[in-house]
């Protein structure tokens, strides 16, 4: 009986381990992945890239699980919108973990995920949508953005009225130190009593173990260098600066004998523009080959009469930079900062250099046929004045005359004067020479 008894427990255990029925390996996550990928800095457009490529990469290689680590101040609301629908749109589980700070962009894309877990000193919240020069955006922005709080809230279970309180200042939450006029910000306690965070944890293992994936293997994943790059480069603030080098290095270069630094510095800056908005996935073969046909066309100019080429290819480069941009607005406000910056510097070096120097001194023409070079447009022959002389032809009032064997071409004073009549020089005014009959 007690060898029946035995028998039947280990074919049990056999059989719950073939099937998946609680073990100790369902329990820990052996055999699983988790991917560990960072959050950090500010949210902008090469934070949509890299987030994009990394959780492409964790579904083709089969991840149970995605982590994503956060401390993050914020940044933009259009970016964090598109990550946001990427989270949404992943059929792997995903836990946010909260490092330090998830403030404004940052706690929108928390709200995202199925759990949230913070470390003891982080924070969420403070999410009021704030213009690039520090002033609340407009009601209508406003309004959208609190929208979109609520509904990220609302998607993964938890409760809206927290998540409106970090976007809505007039909610009044003092319990939360919220009051009126004061953007919610949730700390761990605060967070874990309200359910929007799971649980408080020290470290990575601590949280693995609440996940139940203690023995999961993990995969970090950290930006590349060229995504690093890119992340700098289309940055709202960096993107003005290198559209006013570039254009700044290309019109210092117009006044500098030969291809120097200025010329360099203008190309660098454009290639690194352009270079940064291709590895973040805004700019695509279009833009580049507009770009390329754009200044094909100001070389033209240059050997071509009409100006026309030369507005084309304004008018090329432009539509490419705007074509390469996630904001249309930005962009187009970037051009004007840089085209101001341009025109400034420009008129500065008209001013003290002239077109003397550089390309201009070999598509303008300098040399004049001035007085002081020797140059003359007549000669004023003042001494025939007084010389009397006899017609050739008749006067009608322009004929010829001849004075000291010398044949002249002059014209009478008044009327008709006939051939072969004795004439005498009254006034001379360049090539004109006046005559009348003696």
């Amino acid at each position: 009986m007690v060898r029946y008894i035995l028998f039947t427990f280990i074919v049990l255990l056999l059989f719950c381990t073939e099937n998946g029925i609680p073990v100790k390996a369902a329990d820990d996550g052996s055999g699983k992945s988790v991917y560990f990928i960072p959050i950090e800095r500010e949210v902008e457009r090469g934070l949509e890239a890299f987030l994009s490529r990394t959780t492409d990469e964790a579904i083709e290689n089969g991840a149970d699980h995605i982590v994503f680590e956060i401390d993050t101040p914020g940044g933009r609301v259009d970016s964090a919108g598109q990550i946001a629908k990427l989270l949404q749109d992943l059929d792997i589980p995903t836990t946010s973990f909260i490092v330090n700070q998830a403030l404004s962009a940052g706690s929108y894309i928390a709200l995202n995920t199925d759990n949230i877990y913070m470390k003891p000193q982080a924070t969420m919240g403070a999410s009021g949508v704030i213009n690039s020069d520090g002033t609340a955006a407009d009601k209508k922005a406003q309004s959208a953005w609190l929208a979109a709080m609520k509904s990220a809230a609302e998607s993964k279970g938890r409760d809206p009225i927290y998540a409106a309180a970090m976007a809505d200042s007039s909610i009044d939450l003092p319990e939360y130190d919220a009051g009126k006029g004061k953007f919610l910000t949730l700390g761990p306690t605060e967070a874990v009593k309200v359910n929007y965070a799971k649980a408080v944890v020290d470290d990575r293992v601590e949280l693995l173990h609440e996940l139940g994936l203690s023995n999961a293997a993990v995969v970090e994943k950290e930006p590349t260098f060229s995504e690093e790059v890119a992340r700098f480069l289309t940055n709202p603030v960096v993107i003005p600066i290198l559209l006013s080098v570039a254009s700044l290095g290309l019109i210092v270069e117009l006044y500098s004998p030969g291809f120097g630094v200025p010329g360099t510095m203008g190309l660098v800056a454009l290639v690194l523009f352009f270079y940064g908005h291709i590895v973040a996935g805004l700019a695509g073969m279009e833009a580049i080959i507009l770009l390329i046909l754009g200044i094909a066309l100001i070389i033209a100019e240059f050997f071509l009469p009409g100006g026309i080429a030369g507005l084309l290819g304004i008018g090329a480069i432009i539509g490419s930079l705007l074509m390469s941009g996630y904001d249309l607005g930005h962009m187009a406000m970037s051009i004007s900062i840089a085209f101001l910056v341009t025109l400034i510097v420009s008129i500065i070096l008209f001013r003290r250099i002239g077109m003397d120097k550089g390309v201009f001194r070999h598509i303008i023409l300098k040399e004049q046929t001035t007085t002081e070079l020797g140059y003359v447009s007549s000669v004023n022959r003042l001494e025939l004045i007084g010389l009397e002389g006899r017609t050739v032809t008749p006067l009608r009032p322009s004929g010829t005359a001849v004075f000291d064997n010398e044949r002249l071409d002059v014209i009478s004073e008044g009327g008709y004067i006939d051939a072969n009549r004795n004439i005498k020089v009254i006034k001379v005014e360049g090539v004109r020479i006046v005559v009348r009959e003696i």
